[in-house]
């Protein structure tokens, strides 16, 4: 099968599904991922652009990525993005990919990015019910991102609860790990999440 994940910054594919997109590729699975940002303007300790683009792209090779998808929309600036441009990128790696189940953000998290892209694959996965010559999705799944899908502050979605779950095994844990090692200044000290 054709697994897309969708998500909103390089990082956040690692953090909410880097495990279970290594066991997975291991499978025989194909995995692809469309990164609707992929700059990083508003982190803390920022790496410059060509530092992301090596991080980033080490971290799919480790996990095994088919494929990926790199938007240009702001970091952290969705909000001010007309909801149909999201939608139609997402719809393009949706047909290109072929994917069969697509993998986003919980809509109830946090970072306001996160939120626009849920809200935009919402609507992207509708496209085979649009278009006749498009592969029709068989799954949709959430994922979550540690230290913004645990918060639930916005009252109006129910607090991240799962119903899927993939055993990955220390394996899957020790690549999930290495992979995001691949990324800059994304870790934090206990007692924070990541």
């Amino acid at each position: 099968m054709n697994y897309l994940i969708v998500v909103a910054h390089p990082d956040d594919e690692v953090l909410g599904a880097g495990a279970t997109m290594y066991k997975l590729n291991k499978s025989g699975h194909s995995i692809f991922v469309c990164i609707l940002s992929g700059m990083a303007e508003a982190r803390t300790f920022r790496p410059d652009d060509n530092e992301l683009q090596k991080d980033m792209y080490a971290s799919m090779k480790m996990l095994g990525v088919k494929n990926t998808y790199i938007g240009n929309f702001p970091n952290i600036k969705f909000n001010t993005i007309p909801h149909l441009e999201l939608v139609q990128f997402i719809e393009q790696a949706i047909k290109d990919s072929q994917a069969d189940i697509v993998i986003t953000h919980y809509p109830g998290d946090t970072n306001n990015d996160h939120m626009h892209t849920s809200l935009a694959c919402q609507a992207a996965i509708r496209l085979f019910q649009r278009q006749q010559d498009i592969h029709p999705l068989k799954e949709f799944w959430y994922m979550e991102v540690p230290s913004s899908s645990e918060w639930c502050v916005n009252t109006s979605f129910n607090k991240f609860h799962p119903n899927t779950y993939i055993e990955v095994g220390i394996d899957g844990i020790e690549k999930k790990i290495q992979a995001l090692s691949n990324y800059r200044n994304v870790m934090r000290n206990y007692p924070h999440p990541r």
